[in-house]
């Protein structure tokens, strides 16, 4: 039997096909939710995305991660690294990163950190991708990193409610007049993921490509290896990462959010599993013997609406670490 490819099994990185190291993370949030000043003007924040889209760019064109701390923040910094070094493992640079039709929507926040959201696209044809960056500052003076993009299968942003002055208004991420909390979102779709639609707390979110049908996917692929004498456990759970909500038009919200997933495979022969795929550039490709663990983080963007379930209509994942044995 030919070796069995280790790679991420639910949804595929859209890093390895588009275009690479825009993505998502969350930064920690104290900053509190209420009528106070723009984080920032939208002027500043196109200048912000351009200059993060130049910085990018010389990163990918040098495959060399280095810069990556003064422009990211984690998880999307973990996550762009893992990325890179997958990328030099093929010899492949990413396509030039380059934003159009840019919408900004600027909350009026009391305290640090400071954040904004943008929606913009990228790419061309076939590798068009929409985003739904978000970026943080940790303090007055310091510098704007990307902390979030996953990438939304709609133009979720222009639900967003905005102000006579177009600014945007926070939602505390522990706001209890919303179906769901948007602080209870990564650990109810994490019950989701590891339990199926029947686990406590998984009822919060919405049938859907991005939940119960990435449950039942990845069942199957459970059993598919298995009959290739290979065991695959997953587990998720809440990612350490600051949930970030913004108030849309109907009185719910679009929220930020990040999940983790751990992996174990195993094998009782030698050579059923091989490292391959997202894992490339993780762990040498020899180490897959009988067993292999992987950590994957998934950014979430999901819409809670006044009455009802939550929609995950954006998403980002990537592999950041594996260890085979």
């Amino acid at each position: 039997m030919p070796a069995r490819n280790v790679t991420s099994t639910f949804l595929p990185a859209v890093l390895l096909a588009g275009a690479a190291l825009a993505a998502a993370g969350c930064d920690d949030n104290t900053s509190s939710a209420g009528v106070g000043p723009p984080a920032l003007s939208k002027q500043q924040a196109g200048q912000v995305l351009a200059a993060y889209a130049t910085a990018v760019n010389r990163v990918g064109k040098q495959l060399d991660g280095r810069r990556l701390p003064g422009i990211e923040a984690d998880p999307q910094l973990s996550m762009d690294e893992a990325a890179l070094k997958l990328r030099h493992v093929i010899g492949q640079r990413p396509p030039a990163l380059k934003f159009t039709h840019q919408v900004f929507y600027i909350p009026r926040l009391h305290g640090y950190p400071h954040w904004f959201a943008a929606d913009a696209i990228s790419g061309k044809g076939k590798q068009t991708l929409r985003h739904a960056l978000l970026f943080t500052q940790a303090k007055a003076g310091a510098p704007w990193l990307l902390a979030a993009d996953p990438y939304p299968a709609d133009a979720s942003l222009s639900k967003v409610a905005l102000d006579p002055d177009g600014y945007a208004t926070p939602v505390d991420a522990g706001d209890k007049g919303l179906p769901v909390a948007p602080a209870r979102l990564p650990a109810a779709h994490a019950a989701l993921l590891s339990g199926g639609p029947s686990a406590p707390g998984a009822s919060a979110l919405a049938k859907g490509p991005k939940t119960s049908e990435t449950y039942d996917a990845l069942k199957q692929g459970e059993q598919t290896l298995a009959k290739r004498g290979v065991t695959l456990s997953s587990t998720f759970s809440a990612a350490p990462y600051a949930v970030y909500a913004l108030r849309t038009k109907d009185r719910g919200a679009l929220v930020w959010y990040v999940v983790k997933q751990n992996e174990a495979y195993s094998a009782a022969k030698r050579g059923r599993l091989a490292v391959s795929g997202d894992l490339t550039g993780l762990a040498p490709a020899a180490s897959a013997r009988t067993r292999m663990d992987t950590t994957v983080l998934v950014q979430y963007l999901a819409t809670v609406p006044p009455k009802g379930h939550a929609t995950v209509t954006g998403m980002y994942r990537k592999a950041i670490a594996a260890h085979g044995s």
